[in-house]
């Protein structure tokens, strides 16, 4: 936990107003004693700044009074689930307000309509549990999926492994209600399938990272629960032959609910922390990890598909013969991430999305920014929808590393942009991707990004100086200041 986080000046009227709140809400909501702020002053980004006070409303009328208030008298509001974001979003970078909707979690389903009516401090993984007891299937799933919240990934527009075959936390979402940054209550859309009235402002909410509104209730999409799952695992030479395999998989339309890919720095490290060759005889090769699922006739076909192109495109595979031998397999995903730290003590965590047709360019450019930056990069993620996680590890005691890790990164969202991808798939920009939105939009598409803030945010009260506004850390020495990005 980061230490003696800075206390943001705050200003008297700031101060008034957070009096004030206390009178209005009391002080079981509103919160002002150290622990509750040095709690709410950082999320997983590490990037920390205190508070003047953590709001924990337990009803959501009170949301609407909070903001009115901070219109009123200026004062910052950073909305927070979890705070299980890698990026800074939930970061109070201005001080004010943190407005804590945890205590907002309730879960009803509609079993009928195949519905969640949830609120946003609704854990995810509880979601997906109540979904599942009934029959039902939600699919977004982000690795922190057992912490974060329902308003979280909507904020963030969360994805997961599930990505490629299902979507998205966007294609799930029917309806959102909450409230607009100057107060005001607002309904985007019915629990009903088709919602036609009116300009769509329930997709701007999803993924606008809460400077466009604070969501407090969603109406959420199932599906019907996989009446069988298979998982296959499957190693390669090297990077350029997996990425060349899972396009020819892609092309013989077959669909995977999950297609994981580790390269080898990954494969490695998993196999050190494990103790254990994956496939004797092959250490450090990259995998393919594949899971179908659907009927038993559909996976029945599907296997045979898939069992064929292992055959004639992998350098090994083991297909698992149950549930148990499944989790198994996916020990090596599971166990990457947390291992990639034998090869640097802090890394940057880079969730880039690659077109389908430039994944063998991308590979061979990675490892070509490997050598050149003499650093690690591990690098894992979702084949089946293009969304890497490209960890670019490095020593903070060491200032030659840190620079190689700033120019790094800073080549590959060029790269990325350049082969048309996307310099965030479900992390966010928030405040460590900053400098790079630009590389991403242009002149123009920022000015109607900021055009749609200032109209629904016209003091700018809520969740500001993410986005648009480069993060201070990036024009301070990299020998003295540490890397935004710094997380394990």
């Amino acid at each position: 936990m980061p230490k003696n986080a800075p206390v943001s000046k705050v200003a008297p009227d700031v101060a008034d107003a957070t009096r004030l709140l206390l009178r209005k809400l009391g002080a079981k909501v509103v919160l002002t004693d150290e622990a509750a702020l040095e709690a709410a002053s950082y999320d997983s980004s590490r990037i920390a700044v205190r508070p003047a006070a953590v709001i924990r409303p337990t009803k959501r009328e009170q949301i609407g009074m909070l903001l009115k208030l901070a219109n009123e008298h200026g004062v910052p509001v950073t909305p927070r689930g979890r705070g299980t974001t890698l990026m800074g979003s939930a970061t109070p970078i201005q001080g004010g307000w943190v407005l804590d909707l945890m205590g907002l979690n309730a879960i009803r389903l509609d079993t009928e309509a195949g519905l969640a009516h949830v609120q946003a401090g609704a854990n995810v993984g509880a979601v997906q549990d109540a979904a599942a007891a009934a029959g039902w299937f939600y699919p977004p799933d982000p690795s922190s999926k057992a912490y974060c919240t329902i308003g979280g990934n909507i904020a963030c527009n969360a994805g997961g492994m599930h990505g490629g075959k299902y979507g998205v936390t966007r294609d799930f979402v029917v309806a959102l209600k909450g409230y607009l940054p100057t107060g005001e209550f607002v309904e985007w859309g019915t629990a009903t399938r088709k919602f036609a009235a009116g300009f769509n402002l329930r997709d701007l909410w999803i993924g606008s990272e809460g400077m466009l509104g604070v969501v407090t209730d969603a109406v959420l999409r199932l599906v019907p629960m996989p009446a069988a799952r298979w998982t296959l695992l499957t190693s390669f030479a090297d990077e350029v032959m997996a990425f060349k395999a899972a396009r020819a998989l892609f092309a013989a339309r077959v669909q995977p609910a999950i297609c994981e890919f580790l390269d080898r720095a990954s494969v490695t490290c998993a196999e050190s922390a494990m103790q254990t060759t994956i496939f004797p005889g092959q250490p450090g090769r990259p995998v393919i990890l594949l899971e179908l699922a659907g009927s038993e006739a559909e996976l029945a076909d599907a296997k045979k598909a898939v069992l064929a192109w292992a055959e004639a495109h992998a350098a090994g595979h083991r297909a698992a013969k149950n549930r148990a031998e499944a989790e198994a397999l996916w020990a090596v995903r599971r166990k990457c991430s947390g291992a990639m730290f034998q090869m640097g003590d802090a890394k940057l965590n880079e969730d880039i999305t690659v077109p389908l047709a430039a994944y063998e360019e991308f590979a061979v450019w990675l490892e070509e920014l490997r050598v050149k930056s003499g650093l690690a990069i591990p690098t894992f993620g979702h084949l089946a929808d293009g969304n890497l996680h490209v960890n670019i590890m490095y020593h903070k005691a060491v200032p030659k590393e840190c620079r190689a890790a700033e120019k790094a990164v800073l080549a590959l969202m060029k790269k990325v942009v350049a082969l048309g991808g996307a310099i965030s798939g479900e992390h966010g920009i928030g405040l460590a991707k900053t400098p790079f939105l630009r590389i991403q939009h242009g002149a123009a598409e920022v000015a109607a990004m900021r055009a749609v803030k200032a109209a629904l945010d016209p003091k700018g009260i809520l969740n500001p100086g993410k986005m648009f506004e480069v993060f201070e850390v990036w024009k301070a020495p990299r020998v003295t200041v540490a890397f935004p990005w710094d997380h394990k």
